[in-house]
């Protein structure tokens, strides 16, 4: 049979029966949209974690006390005592370790800020004039932390820019505010500065902080003679020095703490790249799994596909019957039937994945999440809806043509 008649006969078959091929094709449409939808979300999810890892600074490594102390509250963070990372180990480290770009110490803790009869709760850190390059923040208006205001710990303040309208109101130039007083704690500081908004939301939100000298800090918030910090951010000249700054880093420290076994270390070290990775991994199985649970509907589209093949079967037993009595071969008998069953699977997949595109656009919208339609789902969604059609559309098309033409005839 020549491709254009084979190919109208497939036509006029599927649409003999409207409502049941549309029911069949349904159950593909389903299946692909899910499969695409889901894997989109969970590939928006991924990126969305390692922007906001990233965007906390680049090639970081990170050092923590083993039991994290801030000014005002205390967080465990693991083994170790309270207060184990203190300014003299950041200088030594500073002398020590080769490959550092720059490094910014941090103290921070939540306080109330009181300003001119409002008030809120947030993050204050007290840091140095580093910090803006190490945690890619950048001024909108005024001036960040500098040197001489560590040195002389100085009672300044710079405000993000979340912080800004929760004290002041929602549009308040940020000009406007430099140089008026707010209180933090019993501590009065001159606003010097307010950060540009990054966007963001959680506890390491940085539009939602404040920044003070650390010394100012140590002094008058931590309320102790020791120069404690709660964090050392690291930045490394390149991505790849990063591990031999921590495994140099790990090292001095065990020496100056007097550690000798390292599973007891009074500190962590963390590499940035290992946090990327590690969330990576996480968000991706949560992608298969979201994938592996919408692919069931996809299983089900094709058992629907199989049911409606055998009951077409069985209405054109005689019609099989009368062509294999003219002359057309078994293998002509099973083409037909099977291409048939793959039309459908193609037609779902074509509109499973235009209705999983706009699933994804609208999750995208209404979410915040950034959902990724990418290629490959959308390669793997329609082979794998042409592979149930031919899978599932074998066994029907298969039966049809082992049907004997004399037996096929007598049926009624």
């Amino acid at each position: 049979m020549k491709p254009y008649y084979f190919l109208k006969e497939v036509y006029y078959a599927l649409v003999s029966n409207k409502v049941r091929s549309g029911l069949t094709v349904l159950g593909i449409v389903i299946g692909i949209a899910s499969v695409i939808s889901m894997i989109a979300i969970g590939q928006g999810s991924q990126n969305s974690i390692k922007a906001s890892v990233e965007s906390l600074g680049s090639n970081l490594i990170i050092v923590t006390p083993g039991q994290q102390r801030g000014f005002g509250f205390q967080v465990s963070g693991g083994r170790g005592g309270a207060q184990t990372l203190t300014s003299a180990d950041a200088d030594a480290i500073s002398q020590n370790v080769s490959s550092i770009q720059i490094m910014d110490q941090e103290l921070n803790g939540r306080y109330q800020l009181i300003g001119k009869g409002t008030n809120t709760n947030t993050s204050v850190m007290g840091t140095t004039e580093n910090y803006p390059s190490v945690r890619n923040v950048q001024i909108d208006q005024g001036n960040f932390i500098s040197s001489a205001d560590v040195s002389n710990m100085n009672k300044v303040v710079v405000l993000g820019a979340t912080v800004l309208t929760d004290l002041f109101g929602d549009g308040t130039d940020p000009a406007s505010v430099i140089g008026q007083t707010i209180q933090i704690k019993t501590l009065q500081v001159k606003i010097i500065g307010v950060t540009k908004a990054k966007g963001g939301n959680g506890f390491n939100n940085q539009d939602d902080m404040v920044y003070i000298p650390l010394t100012t800090a140590q002094h008058y918030l931590a309320g102790t003679k020791t120069k404690y910090i709660s964090t050392l951010a690291i930045q490394a000249v390149d991505e790849q020095s990063m591990s031999d700054i921590q495994n140099q880093v790990t090292q001095l420290l065990l020496t100056r703490h007097n550690i000798s076994d390292p599973t007891a270390a009074d500190f962590t070290v963390t590499n940035q790249s290992d946090v990327v990775s590690t969330a990576s991994s996480v968000t991706g199985t949560f992608t298969t799994l979201l994938g592996a649970v919408a692919g069931i509907s996809l299983v089900v589209g094709g058992i629907g596909i199989m049911n409606m093949m055998l009951t077409t079967v069985t209405e054109r037993t005689r019609e099989i019957g009368l062509r294999k009595a003219i002359g057309a071969k078994r293998k002509d008998i099973n083409l037909q039937f099977l291409a048939e069953a793959v039309a459908l699977t193609f037609i779902g997949g074509a509109i499973g994945i235009l209705l999983g595109w706009i699933v994804s656009m609208i999750v995208t919208k209404f979410s915040g999440i950034a959902t990724q339609v990418s290629l490959s789902s959308v390669i793997l969604s329609f082979g794998v809806s042409a592979l149930i059609g031919v899978v599932f559309g074998y066994y029907p098309a298969n039966r049809a043509s082992k049907l004997s033409p004399i037996e096929a005839l007598k049926y009624e």
